[in-house]
C-alpha cells in the first residue's frame, strides 16, 4: 500500500473570542491558521531544521520551541532557517471585527476555527495537487494538527467529512483526491518538529497583522518567510495567504497598518 505523498502540519495563532477592548486588549483581532507542507519522502527536513535551530539558540536537543516565548533576536534567525528549508506554507488570516454576523460563530463552539480549516485545506489541497510526482506516494496528504486541549477532533473530522459528502463542489473547492477527512489527527506541539515550525509561521503572521497594546506590529518575520509561501502562477494572495472575510485591499482600508505589507503581498 502506497504512503501519502505529503505531510501537513497545522497550528494557529490568536483565538476565537469576540470581546474587543480599547488599546487592543481583550480578544485578538485576528485568528490565523498556518500549514507547513513537506514531501513525505523528505519530511525529515523539519527535524533537521529544528536541530539546527536548537543548536543556534543554545537549547537542549529535545526542547520544544514556542515562538511566543522567544525574543526578537531569536525569532529572526529562526524564521530565516525556515525560509531556507525545502517546504511550503499556506495561511488563512481572519480579521474577526470585519465578520458581518459574529453571532453565528459565537453560537457554536469552534465553528470559526473549523471554517478557517476549510479554507486552509482548500489551498493545501491545491498545492499538493500541483506538486504531485508520479510514483512518489499515492497523491494524498497526511494532515496533523497541533492538539488544542478543548477541541474535539471527532467533530472536526465530521465537519470536513460533511463538506465532502454534502457541499456544492463550486463552493467548497477542497481536492478530495488529496484530503482524507477521517484520517485527520492531532498531536501535541512538543512531539513533532513540523508542528513547532507551523507555530512559528502562524505566530510570524500574527505579529505582522495584529496591533499590540503598544500600537505596534512586526512584519520582518513574514518578509523573511515570503519565499516559502505557496504561489500559484506567481500569485501569493488567495493561495499562500488567504484573508477573510474581505480581500486584503478591503482590509487595508480599515486597517491602515496593513499598507506596509502591500508591496510584499501584491507583487
Amino acid at each position: 500500500m502506497k504512503k501519502p505523498s505529503f505531510r501537513v502540519y497545522i497550528d494557529e495563532s490568536g483565538e476565537e473570542g469576540f470581546v474587543f477592548k480599547p488599546d487592543n486588549a481583550g480578544s485578538s483581532r485576528w485568528l490565523i491558521l498556518s500549514a507547513v507542507i513537506t514531501r513525505m519522502e523528505s519530511d525529515r527536513v523539519v527535524v533537521d531544521l529544528m536541530k539546527r535551530v536548537r543548536v543556534m539558540l543554545g537549547r537542549s536537543p529535545k526542547q520544544a520551541l514556542h515562538f511566543c516565548k522567544m525574543d526578537h533576536q531569536q525569532r529572526v534567525p529562526y524564521v530565516r532557517q525556515i525560509a531556507e528549508t525545502k517546504l511550503h506554507t499556506v495561511s488563512v488570516l481572519i480579521h474577526k471585527p470585519s465578520i458581518a454576523e459574529p453571532e453565528k460563530f459565537q453560537a457554536e463552539k469552534h465553528l470559526l476555527y473549523r471554517y478557517a480549516c476549510r479554507m486552509l485545506l482548500e489551498r493545501v489541497s491545491w498545492l499538493c495537487r500541483e506538486h504531485r510526482v508520479h510514483g512518489k506516494g499515492d497523491g494524498t496528504a497526511e494532515i496533523i494538527f497541533s492538539n488544542r486541549a478543548q477541541m474535539s477532533y471527532d467533530d472536526l473530522r465530521d465537519y470536513i467529512q460533511s463538506l465532502k459528502d454534502e457541499s456544492d463542489p463550486l463552493e467548497v473547492t477542497i481536492d478530495w483526491t488529496v484530503i482524507k477527512p477521517r484520517e485527520l489527527r492531532a498531536v501535541e506541539h512538543s512531539q513533532l518538529a513540523g508542528l513547532q515550525v507551523a507555530d512559528a509561521v502562524a505566530s510570524s503572521l500574527f505579529a505582522a497583522v495584529n496591533v499590540n497594546r503598544y500600537g505596534e506590529t512586526e512584519d520582518r518575520y513574514i518578509r523573511i518567510l515570503a519565499p516559502v509561501a505557496y504561489r500559484h502562477k506567481g500569485a501569493l494572495l488567495g493561495y499562500g495567504l488567504k484573508f477573510w472575510p474581505e480581500t486584503f485591499e478591503g482590509l487595508k482600508m480599515q486597517n491602515p497598518h496593513l499598507a506596509g505589507l502591500a508591496e510584499l503581498l501584491l507583487k
